[in-house]
């Protein structure tokens, strides 16, 4: 509609879908240039899946600030190190030798859960629960390793759209460890490989001018086990930065990815070039 900015555009879209959307949500958008918000559900917990990866990776960054260990520093994959689920590690042969660093980039990119494990293993779970403390994401439980559970518990790691949010937007304004910890932080989150639910509707971010800026760029982390589907991140579009956590439980696999993908759709059509719109 005329007259209205783009965030009101997307909070029409948003507000409609809401009324009769199925299954179980907690969302968090955020304009950080005006500061506008669409939340729902924003401290509704939700089982964590491998956005808890987006703390563990603050927290290996936080102990490198600490003196605590090197990105450099080498960890040696075990047989009894590997795990099921997402990532390469699972598959490779024990022994290989992995710099922190890598394990780092494994973990975001390719939601690596082995990955996860050794970085979890080296930094120990009191030290990421203590970072997870430090972010002030108050609502968030950081319990087990990925693909672990202890013997007699049936307890998850847990978040909530609001928790994410905050640790994004730490993120984003270079408060998360330290400004030049969080730049490097965020250029790992743009090389995430798994860009099939916010961005899956997205045109391609490579303009077609060569040397031109990027449609948009977005620093996200995706997660996904039975029945739940999340995405969340910084979406860098126009002259917008946007914080954009979406959080999903009940619904099928397919369903809850053609649910975020209309969502994400909203926002690049709210906020994207008149000449950019994606197609309908």
């Amino acid at each position: 509609m005329s007259g209205q900015s783009p965030f009101q555009t997307l909070t029409g879209s948003l507000d409609a879908w809401k009324k009769k959307a199925s299954g179980g949500w907690g969302i968090w958008m955020e304009d950080l240039h005006t500061g506008e918000k669409w939340i729902w559900n924003e401290k509704q917990p939700f089982v964590a899946a491998s956005m808890i990866k987006v703390p563990v990776m603050v927290a290996v960054y936080r102990a490198h600030a600490q003196g605590k260990l090197c990105l450099s520093d080498r960890i040696r994959l075990r047989r009894e190190d590997k795990v099921g689920g997402s990532g390469v590690l699972q598959h490779l042969s024990y022994g290989t030798e992995f710099s922190i660093q890598d394990l780092v980039t494994l973990m975001i990119i390719q939601s690596d859960n082995t990955a996860t494990n050794l970085l979890i293993d080296r930094l120990g779970k009191d030290y990421v629960q203590e970072t997870i403390l430090d972010l002030e994401m108050n609502d968030t439980v950081f319990i087990n390793r990925l693909h672990i559970v202890p013997a007699g518990s049936n307890k998850s790691n847990q978040i909530t759209a609001k928790d994410m949010a905050r640790c994004f937007r730490l993120l984003a304004t270079g408060q998360a460890v330290s400004r030049d910890a969080s730049q490097k932080m965020i250029e790992i989150l743009k090389k995430q490989q798994w860009r099939n639910c916010l961005p899956g509707w997205f045109p391609p971010s490579e303009s077609e001018i060569i040397g031109s800026l990027p449609r948009w760029e977005m620093a996200h982390k995706t997660g996904w086990v039975s029945q739940t589907l999340h995405d969340g991140g910084i979406l860098y579009i126009g002259s917008h930065s946007l914080i954009l956590v979406v959080l999903s439980s009940g619904l099928d696999h397919l369903q809850a990815q053609r649910e975020i993908n209309q969502i994400g759709k909203w926002v690049y059509d709210a906020f994207a070039p008149p000449d950019e719109k994606t197609r309908t």
